[in-house]
């Protein structure tokens, strides 16, 4: 098991540079499959992420090489085998294979896929999507199996606006006979950036980013360079670190309309910020921060991957504070570890109403899951004394050099394998 150690109650100061973003790449690698040339991705992080959807590639026969940033990726000798279990239970993002399979070779066989347990997220829509497009999908024993004889275009309408539904149906549709017209899409920037990656390889996607996604399919998919969008949710995390225990650190290679829900509660809570063309930096942070509330969204609302580590920060604020999560109902877990470190919050339903501020202090936690791990990160280096997080193989699956870049700003941060 790997243990993350903090000291903490130090200022960190400097410059934090975001990575590319984790909930784009582990949609391009398999998108890349979908090329009949070659594929190179670069700002591509290094990730336990990355590295569980390389070795499905190379399961598949996919020859992948990694040079610093880049991931060049060509599946001129792939095979489509049933992708097993031990492969696919590693993260959620493996069950892009069956939509990029299923546009390449009209069939796919995977297990359900693992990822982090913040509640129940069925497939159903990406499965619907798939029978719209003319496939069929059998379910035995948790391997799921859909083919078809002939994709073609289709009119879905999404009951959710699902990131992975909207994504994997683009992959199915991209090479499907005829026209695909998703509504009520997910808008996610990370969406775009796939749209933009197979477009590059000659696909015909409009709507990216919006409501309404439309795609006519095509043939063939030739090589192409790309590049991935910067990680807003790392960003956001390091903004809220920033906010906490920063004085005067940068925050550079963002894209700051992608976290523009978070910057105008920083601002909300009476927190000065410098925002340019690609960074965001804290310039001063008030004695006392003013409550707020705050609501998960679909983007461009307040992102869900960033409620636990800004409930990290409304512990410090003046008052009554209030998170309502919406997306997700295990999204809470982190709770009873701020508890414990300190902090007073009461969770009822999908509520946690947080009485502010009060001082943490250092003791062991756990990251439940990838995102709760950066609230135990945040509030480890805002605690006084020492922190120690057990299971942090979760914060490595998302946080490129996450060690590093804190120790460089300042933090007294170390990480330890038991």
């Amino acid at each position: 098991m790997k243990v993350i150690e903090i000291e903490g109650n130090r200022e960190l100061s400097g410059q934090i540079r975001i990575s590319g973003a984790k909930n784009a790449t582990v949609a391009l690698i398999p998108a890349a499959i979908l090329t009949d040339e070659e594929a190179t991705i670069c700002n591509v992080p290094e990730i336990t992420d990355t590295d569980a959807l390389c070795d499905i590639l190379k399961e598949l026969n996919v020859n992948v090489n990694r040079s610093t940033e880049s991931l060049v990726i060509n599946p001129k000798d792939m095979k489509n085998i049933e992708i097993k279990e031990e492969f696919s239970k590693k993260l959620r993002a493996s069950y892009y294979f069956m939509g990029a399979l299923l546009g390449k070779y009209k069939k796919a066989v995977m297990y359900f896929p693992g990822g982090c347990s913040i509640g129940a997220r069925p497939i159903d829509l990406h499965l619907k999507g798939f029978e719209a497009l003319g496939a069929k999908v059998t379910n035995e024993k948790n391997k799921y199996t859909v083919e078809a004889e002939e994709l073609h275009g289709a009119n879905i309408y999404l009951d959710i606006a699902s990131v992975g539904a909207t994504i994997n149906i683009m992959l199915a549709a991209v090479r499907a006979k005829g026209k695909t017209v998703i509504d009520n899409a997910a808008k996610e920037p990370e969406i775009v950036n796939v749209a933009t990656f197979l477009n590059n390889m000659g696909a015909k996607i409009t709507g990216a980013g919006t409501s309404t996604i439309k795609i006519e399919g095509v043939d063939y998919l030739h090589k192409c360079f790309h590049e991935v969008i910067p990680d807003r949710i790392e960003a956001g995390t390091y903004l809220i670190i920033a906010a906490l225990c920063g004085k005067d650190l940068r925050i550079d290679n963002v894209i700051p309309e992608h976290i523009d829900s978070l910057t105008s509660k920083l601002e909300e809570m009476g927190i000065k910020l410098d925002i340019g063309i690609d960074y965001v930096r804290v310039l001063e942070v008030p004695e006392k921060l003013k409550a707020t509330d705050i609501k998960t969204a679909v983007y461009p609302g307040f992102a869900t991957d960033l409620q636990q580590p800004f409930t990290v920060l409304l512990t410090q604020a003046e008052g009554k504070s209030k998170v309502t999560e919406t997306i997700w109902e295990n999204r809470f877990m982190h709770i009873p570890y701020l508890n414990a470190l300190g902090a007073d919050i009461a969770v009822e339903n999908q509520t946690a109403k947080i009485e502010g501020p009060t001082e943490l202090k250092g003791c062991e936690v756990v990251a439940t899951d990838l995102r709760a791990g950066a609230a135990m990160v945040a509030a480890g280096l805002k605690a006084s004394g020492k922190t120690t997080i057990t299971n942090s193989e979760h914060i490595l699956r998302g946080y490129e050099s996450i060690i590093e870049k804190l120790t460089n700003v300042g933090a007294k941060i170390t990480l330890k394998e038991i």
